[in-house]
């Protein structure tokens, strides 16, 4: 069996392993990874080799520590990259380049219509009517957007959101509230299968599935990091936040926000939550806490999507592609039945 990893602003790990009698047997590693001394790649090897098949990612990486002489220095990689390797061999998990991806980048639509797209062009994705895609999103209107499963009252002062022009919608994922000022953000989506972050923990997906953005803001200056659970910053200051959505058919949506401008002091009176969090340093340290791309790049905000999607292109073959007439379609139809819905915008009042 044979699995690969790539760590998000690290190294390739590769393992190649067998099983016999439940028990991983004939253990392998190797990557483009630094490794010091160069013998504790033989104690990495023994450490895996006997473990159960069943091992998770924790257990494995126990294993390596216990095994690993005293002073090595693993650069690049850690023992639970080797682990997450391990698991997505032992699930025979596919790689980016192992799907034909789609890009799509087409009109301004209601915050509701982003919404429902997501839902609609998730499913597709997971019953295999539609390629793996990435959308980014353009918006016609200005949105407060919360999560799945926060309280519409407690995120949200309806006078300021009324007062600055923003709606206020829900989405289908987790997470916190975003203010999404048209013209002032990028957001994409990627709607992929499940297969592609087998083996992986919950939180190991939304660095892997972002990978590609560091890249991408690297490319432009920054020194884009990836902050546990879901955030995307820099040495000056956050830059986005992003969202997971699994499916039961086995679509998987990761979207997220990426500030190219921001007003601080709009925050603090739509967002409840930003007053709270903020009100005891000032509307200037609002601008600071988000750090936006216009700031640190000095570029038009086309200019930045375009980089996002040439390098999404480059890293993984991506053709760009189009959202179907059937598919904006049942996105309207669930735009009536659910997202303009109260039932909906207040499930969690």
């Amino acid at each position: 069996m044979h699995g690969e990893y790539k760590v998000p602003g690290g190294k390739l790990v590769v393992v190649d392993l067998d099983v016999r009698e439940g028990r991983i047997a004939d253990f392998r590693l190797a990557g483009d990874f630094f490794l010091e001394p160069d013998t504790a790649l033989v104690s990495i090897d023994a450490a895996v080799t006997g473990l159960p098949e069943t091992a998770d990612v924790a257990a494995i990486a126990a294993a390596i520590r216990a095994d690993l002489p005293e002073g090595v220095q693993m650069l690049g990689f850690t023992p639970e990259a080797v682990g997450t390797a391990v698991r997505r061999a032992l699930v025979t998990a596919p790689g980016w380049r192992d799907f034909d991806w789609e890009i799509v980048h087409e009109k301004a639509v209601s915050p509701r219509m982003n919404l429902a797209l997501d839902e609609v062009l998730t499913a597709r994705v997971g019953d295999g009517r539609r390629r793996p895609t990435l959308r980014m999103w353009e918006w016609d209107s200005s949105a407060v957007v919360i999560g799945s499963f926060q309280s519409l009252r407690n995120e949200v002062d309806p006078e300021g959101a009324a007062r600055h022009g923003f709606d206020v919608v829900r989405r289908i994922s987790g997470g916190g509230a975003m203010m999404m000022a048209a013209g002032q953000i990028v957001t994409y989506s990627l709607y992929v299968p499940a297969s592609l972050v087998a083996g992986m923990t919950f939180a190991d997906s939304y660095a892997f599935l972002d990978d590609w953005v560091l890249q991408a803001l690297r490319s432009l200056g920054i020194e884009a990091v990836y902050q546990p659970l879901n955030d995307i910053a820099s040495p000056t200051g956050k830059i986005g936040g992003a969202a997971q959505k699994r499916l039961a058919n086995g679509g998987v949506l990761h979207h997220a926000t990426l500030s190219y401008d921001i007003d601080g002091q709009t925050m603090t009176e739509v967002l409840r939550i930003g007053r709270e969090k903020l009100s005891d340093k000032g509307t200037a340290s609002a601008a600071k806490r988000v750090d936006p791309l216009r700031s640190q790049t000095g570029l038009p905000r086309a200019e930045v999507i375009q980089r996002l999607l040439d390098t999404f292109a480059r890293l993984y073959g991506a053709e760009r592609g189009t959202i179907t007439a059937d598919e904006y379609a049942e996105a309207e139809r669930l735009v009536e039945e659910k997202f303009s819905t109260d039932a909906w915008l207040k499930r969690v009042p």
